[in-house]
């Protein structure tokens, strides 16, 4: 069973409710709940086998009168403390009315109360958040104009580290130039191996044409083909003839 705690505010007022009021307010006798000749008024809800179970208690016009509802209908009254009939609750209509329209209206401003709080407190959060903000922004703005000062005599310097630089580069261009030859020749000699290779797949029957190889790799510990490990003789095979591919760990992806 759940049960919501509505505050009212105006002439309504939330009743914060001890052990000692509950008891007195769920007792056998029907008594309304009281502290030293003061009643307390409270609209307590609550969900009780499937219904929306509402308790109205109100001190109006010095009487006390307490309302029950399911799902908005009322099925008990009482005042006084005295349970009323239900052929007489006509007599207490203006009064019950009133009660009624009144906490609706204690409802709709409490919620929008919350609602306002929650929006003061959202805004004062952000508040909170930017004033934050400025006072880390001006401690870096301060710690930039250092590093703006520390950055000009990095530049000077790095001008000069420049210099020095240009002429390793012109230096090192001078290697990447021979590099790049080597390189190409490698390429041309891989290119050959390549394409030997192939030719010895497809005369070992293990692809069917130069189009049918799409993976392969050779290292120290095998060879794979198209994702199929080939067996021993033919990896010692191609081992021993591209000695070169087979010591590193070789891969071709067409």
């Amino acid at each position: 069973m759940k049960t919501n705690y509505i505050k009212c505010g105006i002439w309504l007022v939330a009743a914060v409710f001890t052990a000692v009021s509950a008891k007195a307010q769920t007792g056998a006798t029907g008594k309304t709940a009281y502290d030293a000749g003061r009643y307390d008024n409270y609209d307590r809800i609550r969900n009780e086998d499937g219904k929306h179970v509402e308790r109205i208690q109100s001190d109006m016009d010095d009487k006390v009168y307490r309302l029950e509802l399911a799902n908005g209908k009322m099925t008990e009254l009482y005042v006084d403390g005295v349970k009323i009939p239900a052929a007489d609750w006509d007599k207490y209509s203006d009064a019950i009315a009133a009660i009624r329209e009144q906490i609706r209206k204690n409802k709709i401003q409490a919620a929008r109360n919350e609602e306002q709080a929650k929006l003061n407190a959202i805004q004062e959060k952000k508040n909170e958040e930017q004033a934050v903000r400025n006072e880390e922004q001006a401690r870096l703005n301060e710690l930039q104009v250092k590093k703006n000062q520390v950055q000009e005599e990095r530049n000077e310097e790095q001008v000069k580290l420049n210099q020095v630089q240009a002429a390793r580069n012109k230096e090192q261009a001078k290697k990447n130039q021979l590099q790049a030859e080597k390189n190409r020749v490698q390429a041309e000699e891989n290119e050959r191996m390549m394409k030997q290779l192939i030719q010895d797949l497809i005369s070992d029957k293990i692809i069917a044409d130069e189009n049918g190889l799409h993976d392969l790799t050779i290292n120290s510990d095998g060879m794979t083909v198209n994702g199929n490990r080939q067996p021993d003789n033919v990896f010692k095979k191609y081992k021993e003839k591209y000695h070169s591919f087979s010591m590193g760990d070789f891969s071709y992806h067409n």
